[in-house]
């Protein structure tokens, strides 16, 4: 049985419903234009972690074993700005929050460009990761709720569609840019974007309940009470881990599955990386679509979680490096389920708890990659590199499909509440 989902007590204003019937709004393309430089200065590292990493003096193998420190570090990052942003958010303002995230990570990409260490590197990584937090959720929020429930699917995959190209972006920064340039780029990115979002306003719900002294906002404990808010919390970060166990460990380093069954060729992790985000812009408008036609967020997540059900098989099974970049598209294009999942988790949560949920969900899935590769690297005591991958890949689908089963359906559900 579906756990129920704590009953939420009505809005004290009616400011949310002073909403447009169209989702081509100055606040959907200015968070499809933040995700869009957010996800070109997530994914910069990963695609830049052979040759920046090689330009530092580090060897193969510590290409690799530095590699996955680094991204941990970023990830931490995340997971510590998930909670800093989304409590802000619902305290201070969607978009204050906009403003600081995206100048915190562009500061710290072009920070980026001058590290010397592979210490130093982390760190910015880290900094810069706290910035990215922000982006994505607190975006999906104001979009979600300046929208009509009718097209707000439509919306947020839009911003997700436009934002994940971004990774296409920055594989073709690197095929033009040496390393350092591409940082920059994104920095200056970043900082030009600030000056787009003049035009945003702020959500009406959010103004409507900020208005009332008496309903508490952004205490991110409350997440974890009652027991039933707290149980939807963690199915809601549960059902997004398939993401980033594909791209943080599958895609990043598919150079090292390819060695490790000894495919002819080399494998580009960039390149891999590129292609499975350009599938997953195009899986984030399917499945936009998708769930506007079935009038169903859960049936559309299935048939996307059966996509990645079978990319991973593909990709295990892959003979040729052409085979596993196939494997990579069917994975991302599988993965783009990720605008639906954060649009799920807004539309369980009450206003005065909604961007906390909302960004730091994500930015969970995030940082669970700590946890995923931790997982990754001591089953390679005992295990080769594609079994170990395979058997972290049985334990996240495994949590996911449990959480799945237990997800209610959110299609319908009006926004303009608050969390008692």
């Amino acid at each position: 049985m579906p756990t129920p989902a704590p009953a939420p007590a009505p809005s004290t204003a009616n400011l949310g419903n002073q909403r447009s019937n169209s989702i081509f709004q100055p606040a959907v393309f200015v968070a499809a234009l933040g995700y869009f430089v957010d996800i070109y200065d997530l994914l910069m590292f990963s695609i830049l972690r052979v040759p920046s990493l090689q330009s530092l003096g580090l060897s193969d193998a510590q290409i690799a074993t530095e590699g996955l420190r680094i991204i941990n570090f970023q990830m931490a990052g995340l997971l510590l700005g998930g909670i800093l942003w989304g409590v802000l958010g619902d305290k201070r303002g969607r978009l204050k929050v906009l403003f600081a995230s995206i100048l915190l990570y562009s500061l710290g990409n072009l920070a980026n460009a001058w590290v010397q260490t592979v210490d130093q590197y982390a760190w910015v990584r880290f900094i810069s990761g706290i910035g990215l937090a922000g982006e994505l959720g607190v975006g999906i929020t104001l979009v979600a709720e300046l929208l009509p429930k009718e097209k707000r699917g439509l919306g947020t995959s839009l911003v997700a569609a436009v934002g994940l190209s971004g990774a296409v972006a920055a594989f073709f920064m690197k095929e033009w840019l040496d390393w350092r340039s591409c940082y920059a780029v994104g920095g200056l990115l970043g900082l030009a974007l600030l000056f787009l979002r003049i035009r945003v306003t702020e959500s009406g719900m959010f103004q409507a309940v900020a208005q009332n002294p008496n309903v508490p906002r952004g205490r991110f404990l409350d997440l974890f009470r009652p027991r039933a808010r707290a149980i939807a919390y963690l199915q809601s970060i549960l059902i997004g881990l398939p993401t980033w166990y594909v791209i943080g460990i599958l895609v990043s380093f598919s150079r090292e599955f390819a060695r490790d069954r000894g495919l002819p060729g080399e494998v580009d992790p960039g390149f891999a990386i590129m292609v499975a985000y350009a599938a997953i812009s195009l899986g984030d408008l399917a499945i936009g679509f998708l769930s506007q036609a079935l009038r169903s967020r859960k049936k559309a997540l299935y048939i996307f979680y059966g996509i990645t059900a079978a990319g991973l098989i593909f990709f295990f099974q892959a003979q040729s490096t052409t085979e596993l970049y196939a494997a990579c598209a069917l994975l991302g294009f599988g993965t783009g389920f990720w605008a639906l999942f954060v649009t799920m988790a807004a539309e369980r949560f009450g206003t005065n708890l909604r961007a906390t949920a909302t960004t730091t969900i994500p930015n969970m899935v995030r940082g669970a990659l700590v946890l995923i590769s931790a997982l990754f690297t001591a089953l390679q005591s005992h295990f080769s590199y594609t079994h170990s991958g395979m058997l972290t890949g049985l334990v996240v689908v495994s949590l996911t499909a449990w959480a799945a089963l237990h997800l209610p359906e959110t299609f319908d559900r009006d926004l303009d509440f608050i969390e008692s």
